[in-house]
């Protein structure tokens, strides 16, 4: 097997520019690789996993969760914690038309920032209007 250090060692008469970035490429692609900002495993509440990733990533305050999810119809819950929200987050699934329901409950720092989430799929319920 290749490590950095071999690749690099090697005289320049036999391809160090292309081992070079070869060796730099790997080394990308594994840092890129790595980084999964997944907060479930389970693949029925991946889109929105996806979703609420993007809109609020960690930091985000807790009034800009709150309405995020109040502008949106989900269905907020009594956590009965301070620095915690929980609620029902339902969208569809565009490739199956299927809906997908999730309970989420984020979790805050003491000065109402967004610290994690965690998913979990939720039972099928009508939407109501």
């Amino acid at each position: 097997m290749f490590t950095l250090r071999t690749i690099l060692k090697k005289p320049r008469t036999e391809g160090f520019g292309v081992r070079l970035a070869v060796a730099l490429l790997a080394v990308l692609a594994l840092a890129t690789g790595c980084k999964t900002s997944a907060h479930s495993t389970d693949s029925r509440v991946r889109k929105i996993d996806e979703m609420l990733d993007v809109e609020l990533p960690k930091g985000t305050n807790m009034a800009k969760v709150d309405f995020f999810l109040s502008a949106r119809g989900f269905q907020i819950e009594n956590s009965g914690e301070a620095q915690t929200i929980v609620a029902i987050v339902r969208q569809v699934d565009t490739e199956t038309l299927r809906p997908q329901n999730a309970r989420v409950i984020f979790h805050f720092d003491p000065s109402g920032q967004l610290i994690s989430y965690e998913l979990a799929e939720a039972p099928d319920e009508p939407l109501h209007p």
